[in-house]
C-alpha cells in the first residue's frame, strides 16, 4: 500500500489576504472555491494548487464553527489538516476501526472515499486519509476535492511541490509513534534528528514545540524552482526571517 500527501489544509481569519501573500511570494493561484463549504461548515475555502498537491485555505464565515474554534485554540492563522492520498482505502478504515479511532467525517461513493480523524486521537493535528477512482499523479486528480481545469492555474516557476510537513508536540517522538501507528509507516529520523515518518511522496516531521504555541501543524517545506525569486518577494512582503524561513498564514515554509 501506498499513502501520498496530497493536500495541507490551512485555517486562517482572511483566506483572501493568506492567497494573496502566496500568490506574491510563492507565484501560486486560487484555482477553486467550493461553494458548499459555507452551508455545510461554516468555512469559505480558497485552493491553490502545487504542482499536482494543494494548499487550501479556510476561513469562519458565521461564529461557533469546528474551524473557527480552532483557529482560536491555536491562537490565530495556521495549520489545519495533513491530507493523504491512498491506493486501498479499506485497510486504512480497518486500522482506524482497529485502533479505536473516531472518524469525524467520512464518505464513500463509487468514486471516492474521505476519512477525516479525530484529532484528539491522532494527536497533531487533523489527519485525514482520502482515496479516489482515476490518475494518481497527472491531470485530472483529487477531483472528489478539486473541479475544473485547475491544472491551468497550477504555476511552478518558483515552488513545485510540498515535500515534508511540519508538526509540532510536547512530545514530538511520542506523537510520531502515534502516526506511524495509524499510518503503518516506520518511524525514521530527519538529518536534524527529529522523528520523520516518510510517506511515498513527502514526508512528515515532528518537532517541539518552540513558538508559543500548541501542538499542531506548524510548517511546509516546499521544493524550490526559484528559491531567488521567492526570498526577494518575501523579503518584499517583509515575512522572511534571517533564517531564510518564510512566516506566512502562521506557517513556517521552507525552501528545498
Amino acid at each position: 500500500m501506498w499513502l501520498r500527501l496530497r493536500q495541507i489544509a490551512l485555517i486562517v481569519n482572511d483566506a483572501d489576504a493568506v492567497a494573496a501573500g502566496l500568490a506574491a511570494v510563492f507565484g501560486l493561484e486560487v484555482a477553486f472555491v467550493d461553494e458548499h463549504l459555507p452551508g455545510a461548515y461554516g468555512l469559505q475555502n480558497r485552493l491553490l494548487p502545487v504542482g499536482t498537491q494543494f494548499i487550501e485555505l479556510c476561513a469562519p464565515v458565521r461564529e461557533n464553527t469546528a474551524g473557527g474554534r480552532y483557529l482560536e485554540r491555536r491562537g490565530g492563522d495556521g495549520g489545519y489538516m495533513v491530507i493523504c492520498q491512498c491506493d486501498d482505502h479499506a485497510p486504512r478504515k480497518a486500522r482506524v476501526k482497529e485502533l479505536g479511532i473516531r472518524v469525524v467525517a467520512a464518505r464513500d461513493t463509487d468514486t471516492s472515499c474521505l476519512m477525516q480523524l479525530h484529532p484528539q486521537d491522532t494527536g497533531g493535528s487533523f489527519l485525514e486519509i482520502d482515496w479516489h477512482a482515476g490518475p494518481d499523479d497527472s491531470p485530472p486528480l483529487w477531483t472528489h476535492a478539486i473541479r475544473g481545469e485547475w491544472w491551468k492555474k497550477a504555476h511552478t516557476g518558483r515552488v513545485r511541490a510540498i515535500v515534508a510537513a511540519e508538526i509540532q508536540d510536547p512530545e514530538p517522538a511520542k506523537l510520531a509513534d502515534r502516526w506511524s501507528e495509524i499510518i503503518q509507516e516506520p518511524v525514521t529520523t530527519d538529518a536534524a534528528g527529529n522523528p520523520a515518518i516518510r510517506l511515498d511522496n513527502a514526508s512528515l516531521r515532528f518537532v517541539p514545540c518552540a513558538d508559543g504555541r500548541p501542538t499542531g501543524l506548524g510548517g511546509l517545506d516546499l521544493a524550490a524552482t526559484d528559491a531567488t525569486a521567492v526570498r526577494r518577494a518575501a523579503t518584499e512582503r517583509g515575512v522572511l526571517r534571517d533564517d531564510g524561513v518564510i512566516l506566512l498564514g502562521g506557517m513556517r515554509f521552507r525552501l528545498l
